[in-house]
């Protein structure tokens, strides 16, 4: 990775510059495509233009902004506080917003183009055909498909262009070999993703089974023994939980990813579903990878519980019985499934050259968004056929 750039900010307000030099502070638990923006932020800072900062650096003394409250430099749990229950809070969110608002443009402007693949995979079991499922997502196009008589040859084919055992190299093994490492990835709820690659950065609910289980004991613990005051303590205190003896031991930064994904106290450690589709929104926002695979499951229904409870184990938690939810996993999955695309479209590298396919395992149909460019045969087409168009669209 490259060295965090050497920058001045003493003509930045202090409450905009902390966030900044809090990122350089960790610098090597960055992405790539993280670096890269925060090197292009402050290139553009070192050079802001007259009056850019004007309403925040007259809003922070009113805001009771002074070296005591707030020394330069400094990003701490204080500091944050400090914000949140400031009466003027509010105010100074909105002169922020303006403030990228201001510089977005710019720092987009920087941003090479290239083209992108993300891939979006349902179960075969849900229990709805072609005309029901993405209904929140635009109307792209349709293209029917022959699938395979196994369907566990179906992603197999879809990435490598050949099926069980055979298989060559994967979508996500070619775009890291010719992009670099985290820019493939592969979520999904199970396993069946992990053998389409090798060199792609690989995220498994199901494989996570026993690091999931030490944090929901060791949330547990710490809540049972009262050794922290608030969340904010709290999420300090879990930062030291990383994965161990895994495959992730040995990328501090997919680890940490990993970590703070299970831990956003959303559902993640609880809901496989919702643990991909927060880990994919991550991927987008902090790794911006070439090629995603999204491969969604059937959810178990979610058991009674509150509070702290949503860290916890729920088969140990209660006595009652765990059972899958078909009904549940389709209406869920039709929100993540429009999240995700979404979320792609918030960053100048999917606006443009991504293409987004939406499949469902054994289902004859899958839907299309992407630019014309991206061409496809006409007629009913074999995942083979859609194997090498992708390959064609990410010359790989």
């Amino acid at each position: 990775m490259s060295s965090p750039p050497r920058l001045d900010f003493d003509h930045v307000p202090v409450t905009f510059a902390a966030y900044f030099v809090e990122q350089l502070r960790g610098w090597d638990r960055l992405f790539p495509a993280e670096q890269d923006y925060y090197a292009r932020l402050g290139a553009y800072l070192e050079k802001a233009p007259a009056g850019l900062f004007a309403r925040v650096s007259e809003l922070e003394p009113r805001m009771g902004v002074t070296e005591r409250t707030w020394p330069r430099g400094r990003f701490t749990l204080e500091q944050v506080d400090f914000l949140n229950r400031n009466p003027l809070y509010a105010e100074w969110r909105r002169e922020i917003a303006a403030i990228f608002n201001e510089i977005g443009p710019a720092l987009d402007g920087a941003v090479k183009g290239q083209r992108r693949l993300v891939i979006v995979m349902a179960p075969g079991e849900l229990p709805v055909g072609p005309d029901r499922m993405w209904t929140r997502l635009p109307a792209g196009r349709r293209v029917r498909l022959a699938v395979p008589e196994e369907s566990a040859q179906y992603a197999p084919l879809l990435l490598t262009g050949k099926g069980k055992p055979a298989l060559a190299a994967s979508l996500l093994d070619l775009c890291a070999g010719a992009r670099g490492p985290h820019t493939a990835w592969t979520i999904e709820t199970g396993t069946a993703l992990l053998a389409c690659s090798e060199r792609a950065t690989r995220l498994s609910y199901e494989q996570l089974q026993n690091y999931r289980t030490r944090l929901m004991g060791e949330v547990q613990k710490i809540a049972e023994e009262g050794e922290v005051r608030g969340p904010r303590q709290l999420g300090e205190k879990l930062k030291t939980l990383q994965p161990r003896d895994s495959e992730y031991a040995g990328d501090p930064l997919v680890a940490e990813f990993i970590r703070a994904t299970l831990l956003a106290g959303n559902g993640t450690l609880l809901l496989n579903n919702t643990f991909v589709q927060w880990a994919s929104v991550q991927a987008l926002r902090r790794a911006r990878p070439s090629c995603l695979v999204a491969g969604f499951g059937i959810r178990n229904k979610v058991k009674p519980f509150s509070g702290l409870l949503i860290f916890t184990d729920q088969e140990k938690a209660t006595a009652i019985p765990t059972q899958a939810d078909m009904l549940g996993s389709y209406v869920d999955l039709e929100v993540f499934y429009q999240y995700i695309w979404q979320e792609a479209g918030k960053y100048v590298e999917y606006r443009r050259e991504t293409v987004f396919l939406f499949v469902a395992e054994g289902m004859d149909e899958m839907l299309v968004l992407g630019p014309p460019e991206f061409r496809l045969p006409e007629g009913e087409l074999r995942l083979e056929a859609v194997h090498g168009a992708c390959r064609e669209w990410l010359s790989v």
